[in-house]
């Protein structure tokens, strides 16, 4: 008897689109379930973590050193932390990832966890750096008109608490808020997925913008939580992101995770 000839071999199915990506249905205390579990991966691998910790403080401490005479830059460089920490966490993602499949991670792994998608994440890296120059332009011009000159850092205290510089205040955090909720609308999720599913820059971005308008009331209080976090981190001299960034960063991988169900 012949062998029956194996069926034809069609291409295989394409990937979703961005629009076509099922997204998990998220409760409104899903964010400090992230946060748990983020805390949860830094005590499983705390020297990966505290390696990216320092990394993130020694930044801010470099910031404070070069621009101590222009506390302008170092305010607005500070806030993007919160533009390109997405980026910076890849090596955290990475390690959860990892620990997501019953394996123990290591820190040359998580430091090479961009070579599989390296042009994507290059694309996205500058677009995310293009943003953040951006918002220290901007952030620089308020405080050219706001300001004669460039005050010292203790004297910016003082200047930006005082009750006259109430217009600077208001338009110095619509900049930053402007800026901020633009770049986590495109990359709450957007480098996680990359990392995981290897798509594209651009299905990645809109995948994570779909996430923020149909479920904003969440993702707000994602937003907000991580942005209350990074602020007080940084406000005993850099020395919370220490924890507060690595934590964060395994946090951000959870949010994925959750949000964007396994294929």
């Amino acid at each position: 008897m012949d062998a029956q000839p194996d069926p034809p071999v069609g291409p295989p199915a394409p990937s979703p689109s961005a629009f076509e990506l099922p997204l998990q249905r998220l409760a409104p205390a899903d964010p400090l379930r992230w946060l748990a579990r983020g805390w949860r991966d830094f005590l499983r691998c705390p020297g990966i973590g505290l390696f990216y910790g320092t990394c993130f403080a020694g930044m801010g401490w470099a910031l404070l050193l070069v621009f101590r005479h222009a506390p302008a830059w170092t305010l607005a460089l500070s806030a993007g932390f919160l533009l390109v920490g997405p980026f910076l966490c890849l090596g955290l993602y990475e390690a959860s990832r990892v620990l997501e499949r019953g394996e123990h991670p290591d820190l040359g792994s998580s430091l090479l966890a961009w070579e599989h998608s390296i042009g994507t994440m290059a694309i996205f890296g500058g677009v995310l750096l293009i943003l953040e120059m951006l918002w220290g332009r901007a952030s620089l011009i308020v405080f050219a008109v706001s300001f004669e000159g460039m005050p010292d850092f203790q004297g910016s205290i003082r200047q930006l608490l005082a009750a006259e510089h109430l217009e600077f205040l208001v338009a110095y955090v619509a900049v930053g808020s402007l800026f901020a909720g633009l770049i986590f609308a495109v990359s709450v999720v957007a480098i996680p997925m990359i990392l995981d599913r290897q798509v594209d820059a651009i299905t990645a971005a809109l995948t994570s913008l779909r996430l923020v308008l149909t479920q904003p009331f969440v993702m707000l209080c994602w937003g907000a939580l991580i942005t209350a976090l990074v602020v007080l981190a940084m406000l005993p001299w850099f020395l919370g992101l220490l924890v507060v960034g690595p934590v964060l960063g395994h946090a951000s991988w959870h949010a994925y995770r959750t949000a964007v169900p396994a294929q």
